[in-house]
């Protein structure tokens, strides 16, 4: 059993709300040619999710605001 918890993070940013979440790597599964991932921070909208940027555990709140609104400014305000 995994000890990973997801964690979510909310940022608003040019009167828009943005959702992230973090998932668990997965581990690589050659019998279906699937490579390891790492954990990872993704984005959510519209019942989809975008790869944000790699999951590292202890980043407090003020951080990952100013990592998430620099994904966001060359990635979705660009």
């Amino acid at each position: 059993m995994s000890s990973f918890k997801p964690q979510q993070h909310r940022l608003s940013l040019r009167g828009r709300q943005f959702h992230f979440v973090s998932y668990e790597g997965q581990p690589g599964n050659a019998a279906r040619l699937q490579s390891a991932t790492d954990p990872a921070w993704f984005m959510m909208s519209c019942g989809k999710r975008w790869a944000v940027m790699p999951y590292q555990a202890g980043q407090n709140g003020a951080e990952l605001d100013r990592l998430f609104t620099e994904w966001l400014e060359t990635h979705v305000f660009c």
